[in-house]
């Protein structure tokens, strides 16, 4: 089962698709890692954002999507814009959407550290938070494995 994994950084989602099979982790390449809400007020550019993000979890067979959770207050907290996509992201209905907080994913990774330095993924730099976030998903649905 593929997991996507999502950070949100203003008015952009960062997406990284990983699975677990036997205990190993895979990461899937995905044809486009960053996708942009251009204009937040439009409804229609919202719908358009929504459909974009559905039909790549239809064409990946994604069954759930974990998004790392923004504060709501002080330094760190999302703008609007960002609750906006979040909305959106949940409100697709062929995936589970689930939220992660960082208190949540820090006690999940010291019960599950990751088995290999980031660096050593492939990944590009700025999906960093998306692979953790997909990655603490997965230990959290599959613990076990």
């Amino acid at each position: 089962m593929i997991t996507c994994g999502i950070e949100i950084k203003g008015s952009e989602v960062i997406l990284c698709l990983l699975s677990k099979e036997d205990g190993l982790f895979q990461i899937t390449d995905c044809r486009q890692i960053r996708h942009t809400l251009s204009n937040s007020t439009d409804t229609e550019s919202v719908r358009k954002f929504q459909f974009l993000l559905k039909k790549l979890f239809e064409d990946y067979k994604v069954k759930k999507v974990a998004i790392r959770e923004r504060p709501t207050k002080g330094k760190f907290a999302g703008g609007s814009v960002g609750f906006k996509i979040e909305a959106a992201i949940q409100l697709i209905d062929t995936v589970q959407v689930d939220l992660f907080s960082g208190a949540k994913s820090k006690e999940i990774l010291q019960h599950n550290p990751m088995p290999i330095p980031f660096k050593a993924t492939g990944l590009r730099a700025f999906q960093e938070g998306a692979f953790t976030t997909a990655y603490v998903a997965l230990s959290e649905y599959f613990p076990e494995a």
